[in-house]
């Protein structure tokens, strides 16, 4: 293991089983010794230690049962955390490495009631580009954008906001059904990766992949245009996992993280 200038292997594993610790209690209103010694993997005097130092830094406490819980300490680290974290400009340089690296542009849009909203754009470092615009509102249920966005939401929300939605005909190969949209939707949940087919404007196809927050909600997503001329079918797969692998790295960078 790689040794820190202040500390050495030793204290870097004490370091990752104390987070073992907080983040099984994480998973608990309470625990007692025995049960987060059984949930961690560690011996009770260990944890019991961990469990007196972490006290010591206010970030657990023990109730007159005896049973450790985290408090809000860690909570107001981590939204001091997120204040400091602007969407856009943790996106952009990834953003801008995917264009460069497929010569198309890049989008980043999330959820503006019942209609996407662009918030970033990188451009294609060709003449013939797509007409966009950071501010400009674009339908859910026929973009790769809306679609992803859409695709997240519960069940309840989903179908409140296809509801709402006129399911207006922009081409010929615009999605009209409902029932073939929710289809389309499980399909994007399943694969992670939503394409829009020339369904929003003709001689345009896009692909683009979730951003998820700390929570795991999916809070933006990404995508890449291409006009049809020059979106090679045979490298659809590679192009749909380079727009996968941009979007996790903005999302690790955002926090998200199962427990």
């Amino acid at each position: 293991m790689e040794k820190t200038e202040t500390g050495n292997a030793k204290t870097i594993s004490a370091v990752a089983r104390a987070f073992i610790i907080v983040e099984k209690l994480a998973l608990v209103s309470s625990s007692n010794l025995e049960e987060l010694a059984h949930a961690t993997g560690l011996a009770k005097p260990t944890v019991y230690r961990f469990l007196i130092t972490l006290r010591e830094l206010g970030y657990v406490k023990k109730d007159d049962t005896d049973r450790w819980f985290l408090t809000m300490r860690l909570f107001t680290i981590g939204s001091k955390a997120l204040d400091h974290i602007e969407l856009t400009a943790v996106a952009r340089p990834i953003a801008r490495a995917l264009s460069a690296d497929l010569g198309e542009t890049v989008h980043m849009g999330i959820l503006d009631e019942n209609e996407g909203l662009y918030i970033l754009k990188i451009e294609s470092r060709f003449t013939i580009r797509m007409y966009s615009r950071v501010g400009k509102k674009i339908p859910l249920y026929c973009t790769a954008i809306g679609k992803t966005l859409l695709a997240d939401m519960d069940d309840s929300a989903r179908a409140k906001a296809i509801s709402a939605i006129k399911l207006v005909p922009f081409t010929p190969n615009t999605i009209r059904d409902v029932t073939a949209l929710e289809i389309e939707l499980e399909k994007i949940r399943a694969e992670g990766i939503a394409t829009d087919n020339e369904e929003h404007e003709s001689g345009v196809t896009c692909q683009a992949a979730p951003i998820y927050d700390h929570s795991g909600r999916v809070v933006a997503a990404l995508s890449v245009s291409w006009p049809v001329f020059r979106f090679d079918v045979t490298r659809r797969d590679e192009y749909a996992k380079k727009i996968q692998e941009a979007a996790s790295e903005i999302s690790a960078v955002l926090g998200d993280a199962v427990l």
